[in-house]
């Protein structure tokens, strides 16, 4: 269905077209003051240039014109040229009891639908999560959620670090503590047994290679050749690796559960070194590839670009791949296997050039069609009180599941006396609890933006937090309780009542435009500001109104119709922040 600000708009161009005047001035926007208006364009403006006149004659023209249309009660032109637009009750009531009836709850729907392929996550094995994995995991899910809500077809994938360095590191820490697993063994045969490990183990076994290969050239050394020797193929190091993969994938699938995140592809680095033979062979076969210094580079530099853009290595002196290989081998491969139209990097923003620097490649390759859209969202940090990156009281990276351990425990003491939640039901009441703080926390901001975690303000029952939003649909859910209604009934709103039902129904047709906003620049922070928004209303209409003792039944109807859907919006909004609502708290 065209969404409220689409049928403004329309309308606008038209109006503007029959005064003469171009329809592009034509553009609505919500109203900056509630108090006057809901609804306003400042096209006039832009007409004053256009046509020598002033602003407000025009805005008086196509304010006289828009006026015919039944829909709006008022349209002014008001000085130096502004066009205010209200639309009438019975036209509002007649859009919300569509949006009610509309599966989608009014959001518009991709047409055609695109394949987006999200690449969010990216952690590496035999490594715990930490926070800095916390950024990718939240912003891509709510992305992908996002961009199903809108009709698109949507392939997440985590895109695991599995063959690289640090595997070759803990392989040789491994083999060094016992030299007599038979996977050590040149004369180990493809399919033999290998020493079960867990996670435990990897965690304490790379921190401390990785703290020795930088003052031991030696074991250095040796991890450079067991990586290269496991990437060719030998079979005892290719058996412990896929054992390394098996234990770290387990811990990884059980913590990004409890965060709410869960990927349709496991795929690694290692899904894509098919696809590097027919990487070089393409690279080479358009004369794209030159030495420098006895490296493989590519040159993706413009002639209109601003500062230096260096060319991207695809091949070391030594012959070995770099992160530059397997990301344009992984581009490749996506192209085969799922063809799509976009592909999504959520990635620190600090990465940026480098991936300039693969999408160039890619294109300049024909490793996808011209018209395939690769989008680096860039994200900024997560920061403690002081401003700099998030750590531990000892000044170490905190683990992702100690984070998430600590806000539990502040959740569950903030619960702890509660009389509306069930005993049985406070241990997963205060994780849901705590999720929905971190989530909305991050999300409020732009993705690009740094912000500074601050666990009692994400915490609080007031103001933009993702507490706040569980506590109003708990408040809904007791409305609804109390009057023996169920939410999944059909809705029809028959009447406004006041200038609170208004603004509610108001928020409810504007959900689109968040949704339209959040797609278009690819961040989930208007979705959160539209849930916040929709609370609020809902807060004010609620503290106005007598619901439950209302006498006249049409009203009492209608307002239990318009709490219905609010509750259905809020809890579609939070499913897009990847946030699972609590009954009580």
């Amino acid at each position: 269905m065209e969404s409220i600000l689409q049928t403004l708009h329309s309308w606008a161009q038209e109006a503007f077209a029959a005064c003469g005047y171009d329809k592009s001035l034509a553009v609505v926007s919500p109203s900056d003051r509630a108090d006057l208006c809901q609804f306003q364009c400042n096209g006039a403006f832009a007409g004053a240039k256009l046509y020598h006149k002033a602003p407000l004659a025009i805005a008086g023209e196509v304010a006289a014109e828009l006026g015919k249309n039944p829909a709006f009660s008022s349209v002014q032109a008001m000085k130096p040229g502004f066009i205010n637009m209200t639309l009438n009750d019975d036209y509002l009531l007649r859009c919300v009891n569509a949006i009610a009836k509309d599966e989608h709850l009014g959001v518009t729907q991709a047409n055609p639908p695109a394949t987006i392929v999200i690449d969010y996550g990216g952690p590496n094995v035999a490594k715990p999560l930490h926070i800095g994995h916390l950024r990718s995991a939240i912003i891509g899910e709510s992305l992908k959620r996002l961009a199903r809500a809108t009709g698109n077809r949507v392939i997440g994938d985590v895109h695991l670090g599995d063959w690289g360095l640090q595997i070759g590191l803990v392989i040789a820490e491994l083999e060094e503590r016992n030299p007599d697993w038979d996977c050590f063994s040149p004369a180990f045969a493809q399919g033999g047994p290998v020493p079960t490990l867990d996670v435990d183990l990897l965690s304490e076994v790379y921190p401390l290679a990785s703290k020795k290969s930088k003052t031991d050239p030696a074991f250095m050394e040796k991890a450079h050749r067991i990586t290269y020797e496991m990437q060719n193929g030998r079979p005892g190091y290719v058996a412990l690796w896929k054992e390394i993969l098996r234990a770290s994938v387990a811990d990884l699938k059980q913590n990004y559960s409890k965060l709410g995140v869960d990927f349709d592809l496991w795929y690694g680095e290692s899904d894509a070194e098919p696809y590097i033979p027919k990487l070089m062979e393409i690279l080479g076969q358009k004369e794209l590839l030159r030495e420098s210094d006895g490296a493989l580079v590519v040159d993706v530099a413009r002639e209109d670009d601003k500062a230096p853009m260096p060319p991207v290595i695809v091949k070391k002196s030594d012959n070995s791949n770099i992160y530059a290989t397997t990301d344009l081998a992984t581009i490749l491969q996506r192209q085969e296997e799922f063809a799509p139209n976009e592909i999504w990097y959520v990635v620190d923003k600090r990465q940026g050039l480098h991936f300039e620097q693969v999408f160039r490649c890619a294109h300049k390759a024909g490793l996808v069609p011209d018209d395939t859209k690769l989008s680096f969202l860039g994200f900024g940090t997560m920061n403690g009180p002081d401003g700099k990156p998030y750590k531990t009281r000892d000044g170490g990276v905190m683990r992702l599941s100690d984070l998430l351990e600590t806000v539990r425990s502040a959740a569950a003491r903030q619960i702890e006396s509660s009389e509306f939640v069930a005993e049985e039901d406070k241990a997963q009441t205060a994780e849901r609890i705590g999720i929905a703080a971190v989530k909305f926390g991050d999300l409020i901001n732009h993705r690009s933006k740094d912000y500074i975690f601050d666990l009692d303000k994400f915490l609080s029952f007031e103001g933009k937090t993702g507490v706040y939003l569980l506590y109003t649909v708990t408040r809904v859910n007791s409305i609804l309780k109390r009057a023996g209604v169920d939410p999944e009934k059909e809705v029809e709103l028959k009447t406004v009542s006041s200038q609170s039902d208004r603004d509610l129904l108001l928020n409810i047709l504007m959900t689109d435009n968040a949704f339209a906003h959040a797609m278009e620049e690819k961040a989930p922070n208007y979705i959160c500001e539209n849930a916040y928004q929709l609370a609020a209303a809902f807060s004010r209409f609620y503290n106005d109104h007598h619901i439950l003792n209302e006498p006249d039944p049409v009203r009492k109807g209608s307002w239990i119709d318009l709490i219905v859907l609010t509750r259905r919006l809020l809890l579609k909004q939070l499913d897009i922040l990847g946030i699972d609502a609590v009954d009580n708290m």
